[in-house]
């Protein structure tokens, strides 16, 4: 029974490597192909688009993920089925529930690996990529985060509208808020320096407001410089320029922190993260669900229509779990429930009909 299962495992791994290798073949294609316009700017040559496009190969993995073990497990099965190896094994004594069990096993090990390299690898790669791109374009590494932005820090929204480096700022401003939601004072300066956990502004205006029944007065205290606590930090801010898809788990969950806590909308931020943490069990599902076509009988329609409509239906499935995030956070449905019940219910249901079908077999 070892031998057998390491045998399906071998199959499982050799078929998801080579539709991994197809699927970022042609993906590179497609990716270099965007390239081709931009070769010849600057010190931008064919060699350097061709980098640029392998350094972005893991994170198009890392995200491409459940459809490359999904392709690879129905493809490694359908194969075994279509030799009637599968026929053998379970001649030999192994059962439908054993060959899922090895099935699911082993693709689970692979998208365990490729998490740890979407996790770790991929959001290095990728920043290493655009920095690179954008030294051959003869661009500023930094131009992207010239745009500055909005913050909410406690009883502080803070503005920065040149953000240099990370951590010297030009032009910001401070507004500092009571808890009756009414502005206490103001800070305004030309430069500013994130220092660790501070903020400091160098000579900087502190408007103080006055306000009385009568009326509103705004005492202005020319300071050389003002500090401020702050709870973000370098790697925060360079996250706020990125798309959620692009932030590893644990910058999504530091992100959602930081946000729940000073009250801050976090619905996008959390369809993705809650996406990542569900992302196994929904492989696992849709591996499941098309493992139903597969041992199914071959009397109504040939192996070939059942894995093809295994792997439209599994793909269906994924696709509607997008749509059902996108949905509830427009709608305002708990994104915590809506993102796990369809995977669990469709597990479930999988799992039973692949014992009642192991039991009649």
């Amino acid at each position: 029974m070892k031998i057998i299962s390491l045998y399906i495992t071998k199959e499982l791994l050799i078929y998801t490597l080579a539709v991994m290798f197809i699927w970022l073949s042609v993906y590179s294609m497609f990716s270099y192909l965007a390239e081709i316009e931009k070769i010849g700017q600057a010190n931008y040559t064919p060699l350097v688009a061709l980098i640029y496009v392998a350094l972005d190969l893991p994170s198009i993995a890392y995200s491409h993920s459940p459809v490359i073990v999904l392709l690879g497990s129905i493809l490694a099965t359908g194969n075994l089925a279509t030799t009637s190896q599968l026929v053998v094994m379970q001649g030999s004594g192994m059962s439908i529930l054993q060959i899922n069990k090895v099935v699911v096993s082993a693709a689970f090990m692979f998208i365990a690996v490729i998490f740890i390299i979407g996790e770790a690898l991929a959001p290095i790669a990728n920043e290493r990529a655009e920095i690179f791109r954008a030294k051959a374009l003869g661009q500023n590494i930094y131009s992207i985060s010239y745009d500055g932005f909005w913050i909410r820090d406690g009883d502080n929204i803070i503005n920065v509208k040149n953000n240099f480096d990370g951590k010297v700022f030009g032009d910001v401003s401070v507004f500092s808020i009571n808890k009756s939601n009414d502005l206490d004072f103001a800070v305004f300066a030309e430069n500013a320096i994130l220092d660790g956990d501070r903020l400091r502004l160098v000579n900087a205006d502190k408007n103080i407001i006055n306000e009385t029944p009568e009326s509103t007065k705004i005492q202005i205290d020319k300071l050389i410089e003002y500090e401020e606590l702050v709870s973000f930090d370098t790697e925060f801010l360079e996250s706020l320029k990125k798309d959620p898809k692009d932030l590893s788990i644990f910058s999504l969950y530091r992100h959602i922190s930081f946000l729940k806590e000073n009250k801050l909308a976090v619905g996008y931020y959390e369809v993705e993260f809650y996406k990542r943490l569900i992302k196994p069990v929904t492989l696992i599902a849709m591996i499941l669900l098309s493992m139903l076509f597969i041992f199914g009988s071959l009397r109504s329609a040939s192996l070939g229509k059942k894995i093809f409509l295994g792997i439209m239906l599994s793909l269906f499935f994924e696709l509607s779990l997008r749509i059902g995030g996108a949905i509830s956070l427009s709608l305002g449905f708990n994104l915590l429930l809506i993102t796990f019940l369809p995977s669990l219910l469709v597990l479930v249901v999988a799992l039973l009909l692949i014992y009642i079908r192991s039991t009649r077999w």
